[in-house]
């Protein structure tokens, strides 16, 4: 029997390297339902090749000229908009998984509508969890849905759990989580090279193949950050039990350190195709497209730590953890907004990380979070604080 699939965020990096697996295993997967923000185009091609029953567009403007792009082709495919549209598409009753792939804050209300119709959900929106882990993790156990990550890596962690559980905690044997990370395109760079960093330098990645904003996240660390935050609620650990490891070669994707003196690493090509398909086929294993890791062609792994002068943003994720409350809110809310401007060329690349450490330093820290009503009010007011900064600097 096939597994009915709602991929939010299709057109991105992630639901384009989804439907690629599926595309390879149409007899054990039909797609039901697409979501994009405002690509019209490529959503028009998706619903050509895979004919869904729902197309979800955030825009409604975009909403409205795909539908029309339909109708004249002759498709039966629904289209629907916005948040409530998105909802709608991650709680349908007969879809059993959902991937979870827009990027930002705008994931986490229709992954939290996945959560809470008891949905497989395969995370690639950390954000869900950086803003909400508590009340996320709560929603997963309260309606029995299943939680399975796609990041690369803590899908890496999950494959080298010995007990195959999500939650590391669980397992008395685990001694620490080493996370992985590629240092980025400025890996080398000096202060005063990464003051010059342009948005075209940003987001050509070395090793990813990845959208805008996930690539100068990954420039500047805080993707890994946020990986941080993530990783301490997936797998219920502390802080200091995550260390993060900057690995050039991107052939390691994240291990796991045992008691007893072990460490279990998963090796593969950078694909997320390969993590894709791991979550999709759990716990069996299917072909994913990706091509088999050479050792010999590696030859040689490094690893070194993270230089916390040269990467700010990630000093600043630990910060936000210890300083707990709506610290993680505030500063995923203030880079998304910095992120945007950079690319917009309004703002420098160092900039970014001054921004985000201004918007930890405001009043918001102390405002109560345990509503997903209170996180979305903390996360627009952290917004509004960074776009007058901005505002400021021009």
């Amino acid at each position: 029997m096939a597994r009915v699939v709602t991929i939010l965020g299709s057109t991105g990096s992630i639901g384009k390297s989804t439907l690629d697996v599926v595309s390879r295993h149409t007899d054990h997967y039909e797609v039901r339902a697409l979501t994009a923000n405002t690509d019209v185009e490529t959503m028009m091609q998706q619903c050509q090749q895979w004919c869904p029953q729902y197309a979800v567009m955030c825009d409604e403007s975009a909403a409205q000229r795909l539908e029309e792009a339909l109708r004249q082709q002759g498709s039966a495919t629904q289209v629907l908009s916005g948040v409530q549209g998105l909802c709608q598409v991650a709680g349908l009753d007969d879809v059993d998984t959902v991937v979870a792939g827009i990027v930002g804050a705008a994931g986490l209300l229709p992954s939290l509508a996945a959560a809470k119709a008891g949905k497989r959900i395969l995370l690639a929106n950390k954000e869900a969890l950086v803003m909400s882990g508590q009340l996320f993790m709560d929603t997963v156990k309260k309606h029995n849905a299943e939680l399975l990550p796609v990041d690369s890596e803590h899908n890496a962690i999950f494959q080298c759990l010995s007990s195959a559980k999500m939650r590391a905690a669980n397992d008395s044997g685990i001694n620490k989580i080493l996370l992985t990370a590629s240092g980025g395109p400025f890996r080398t760079f000096s202060r005063q090279q990464l003051s010059l960093v342009t948005p075209k330098q940003a987001v050509n990645h070395p090793n990813w193949d990845m959208g805008p904003k996930i690539s100068v996240d990954s420039a500047t660390m805080m993707n890994k950050g946020l990986e941080v935050i993530e990783a301490h609620w997936l797998f219920g650990v502390g802080l200091a039990d995550i260390e993060v490891v900057v690995h050039p070669q991107s052939v390691i994707h994240s291990m796991v350190s045992y008691a007893d003196g072990s460490v279990l690493a998963q090796l593969g090509n950078p694909d997320m195709r390969t993590p894709i398909a791991h979550a999709l086929a759990f716990p069996e294993r299917m072909v994913s497209g990706v091509e088999p890791l050479d050792i010999f062609e590696v030859a040689k792994l490094e690893f070194e730590k993270p230089d916390f002068q040269r990467f700010p943003c990630l000093k600043l994720c630990y910060e936000a953890i210890r300083m707990g409350g709506a610290a993680s809110i505030i500063l995923n809310a203030a880079n998304e907004v910095a992120v945007a401007a950079f690319l917009d060329n309004k703002i420098d690349y160092m900039d970014i990380s001054e921004l985000n450490e201004k918007a930890l330093d405001s009043s918001l820290i102390d405002q109560d979070v345990a509503s997903i009503e209170n996180i979305l009010a903390v996360d627009k007011q952290a917004r509004n604080i960074v776009e007058e900064h901005i505002a400021i600097k021009q």
